[in-house]
């Protein structure tokens, strides 16, 4: 848990629900992790992630960010409900190891100088084949450094936004350095979080469900990542464990289930929303900045934009309005969620 985190209310867990993610069996990784691939060259990303679901036996999987077939290196697959995070919100940065081939012998320097022009924001329109509209479009360029450069090949390191084309790049770059150039080979090498340091094989991941099944061993848990570790750039709130499954049935977030936030919130952030233990309830988007949370006691939160516990993961510890009861806990008398939202008990079956 992060420590920069504001305490606005103390409350206890039940440790008898949930599970801290560090402690989550491989049953539990399957539906709340990701994978750190390393993507080797022909198949497509697609058939990559196809792969991946019939070697662990899963319904659900995708991937952040695809890879050309002949492109290697690293591609985060996400399983089960983790899906719903890494396809929206793919990670803003990306860094690839290139090598570029010139069409002819050119000066040294020269190509240097180039590279320094294209460091910074540029203009690029997708190439002919392509996922996206081809509609010229600016991309930012954080690092463009020469590796090495051997007679017509270039070797480059690019640190760049998501959704920049390399062989576009090179195809720029040497229609300015005048003597043509295309991309002859590409390793992704960082997408977001995910860097070279931790990445696992497809054959990898074969051995490991294998020791599973057939001998118990998890070594899965040393490959899966769980979903919660790769989101450490949105800024966080954690409820208390009333709140929780209301927010699994798509309620809002009211202000008196929020036991700590995160100071640097500002409304209309993307956040996420963390139980007491740690876990994943929901990413959604703050309608209020911490300072105003911390110091009202009533009020909408946060609403819910992509839902990843499953319901009944903590009980259902609302009730209807009409429900009158001699005692009442604090969690059951304010239980942190909006009563006009779709989780109210009313407005369930």
């Amino acid at each position: 848990m992060p420590s920069n985190l504001i305490t606005k209310r103390i409350s206890r867990t039940d440790p008898r629900f949930g599970k801290r993610p560090e402690d989550r069996t491989v049953e539990e990784l399957l539906e709340y992790g990701v994978i750190n691939l390393d993507k080797p060259s022909g198949p497509t990303s697609h058939e990559v992630v196809s792969w991946i679901k019939k070697i662990l036996n899963i319904k659900k999987a995708g991937h952040g960010g695809t890879l050309d077939p002949r492109v290697t290196g690293v591609l985060p697959v996400s399983l089960g409900e983790s899906t719903k995070i890494i396809q929206a919100f793919s990670p803003p940065v990306k860094e690839y190891i290139c090598l570029m081939r010139l069409h002819e012998k050119t000066n040294t320097a020269k190509i240097r100088g180039v590279f320094e022009e294209f460091k910074g924001e540029i203009y690029q329109k997708p190439p002919v084949k392509s996922a996206v509209k081809r509609q010229l479009r600016t991309k930012r360029i954080s690092c463009l450094h020469i590796l090495e450069i051997q007679e017509r090949d270039v070797l480059f390191k690019v640190e760049c936004e998501a959704g920049t084309y390399i062989r576009k790049l090179c195809h720029d770059l040497g229609e300015v350095i005048g003597c043509g150039a295309h991309m002859a080979e590409l390793r992704r090498t960082r997408s977001g979080i995910f860097t070279e340091e931790n990445l696992v094989t497809l054959h990898d991941v074969i051995d490991a469900y294998r020791f599973f099944k057939e001998e118990g061993k998890e070594i899965l848990k040393e490959i899966i990542i769980p979903v919660e570790n790769i989101i450490p750039h949105l800024p966080r709130v954690v409820v208390r464990d009333s709140a929780v499954d209301a927010i699994c049935h798509g309620a809002e977030l009211a202000v008196p289930g929020i036991c700590k936030v995160d100071p640097e919130i500002r409304e209309n952030d993307t956040i996420a929303i963390l139980t007491l233990k740690n876990e994943l309830v929901a990413v959604g988007r703050a309608l209020m900045d911490a300072r105003t949370i911390l110091i009202h006691d009533s009020g909408i939160a946060a609403r819910s934009v992509r839902v990843i516990m499953k319901p009944g993961t903590y009980p259902k510890m609302w009730r209807p309005r009409a429900v009158k009861t001699e005692e009442k806990t604090e969690d059951d008398a304010n239980p942190g969620f909006s009563p006009g939202g779709k989780g109210h008990e009313e407005g369930h079956e």
